[in-house]
This record gives structure tokens, sequence and C-alpha cells, in this order.
């Protein structure tokens, strides 16, 4: 039985928008850069984030955009705009991006833990 061999990249987000960056790490966890690319297979690549609070959001979107958090009881929707989620934790706006960009299978939980942020 083979060990799986795990490819390290390091990003370095200063400068780069926060879609082309969550993007271009999404391609990198599903894989698709590997000519040995399959759907339902998973071998694990780990993705080094430097300098997330550097990143550039544009337009209006740190003021407009709202993300929403249902707590399961009725009339507890919870909602916060990407600046305040910003200024507490810049590599959760980023951490977001990528998980929507991910496949919708049982594999995304765990692509998405092989993201850190540093």
């Amino acid at each position: 039985m083979e060990k799986e061999k795990k490819n390290i990249y390091r990003i370095d987000a200063s400068g780069k928008a926060l879609g082309r960056l969550a993007s271009e790490i999404a391609v990198i966890l599903i894989e698709k850069n590997k000519p040995s690319y399959l759907p339902y297979k998973k071998e694990g690549n780990l993705v080094i984030v430097e300098n997330v609070d550097k990143m550039k959001i544009t337009g209006k979107k740190l003021w407009k955009k709202i993300y929403y958090h249902h707590t399961g009881y009725p009339g507890h929707l919870k909602q916060k705009k990407m600046i305040e989620i910003f200024k507490e934790n810049p590599a959760e706006i980023l951490k977001r991006a990528i998980f929507g960009m991910l496949p919708k299978n049982k594999l995304r939980k765990q692509m998405i833990k092989q993201v850190k942020f540093e």
C-alpha cells in the first residue's frame, strides 16, 4: 500500500483579488491541475496562504456584501457585513469563498481542511 503523497503549495495573497485567489486555491484543492485528476479521488494537496490581510477586495463588496447565518431557531437569522468579518478574521472571508467554489459532495469538508492560513 502506497503512502499518500502530499504536495505543499505556498501562496502569497498580498495584492491579489479575493475571487481570483479563491478560484486558484480551489483548483489546487480539487487537483484539476494534475494530469491524474479523478473527481472521486482525493490525494491531498496542502495549501498554505500567507498575507491574507493584504488581499484586495474590489468594488464596494467590503461595505455592501452581507453574510447570513441561521442558528436553527425561529427568527434567529444573523447577518454581518464583510467589513466586520474582515476586521475580526480576514482568513474567514477567503475560506468562505473557497468553500463555495468546491464541489458539493462528501470530499468538500476534507478539502477545506487542507487550507492553512499564516
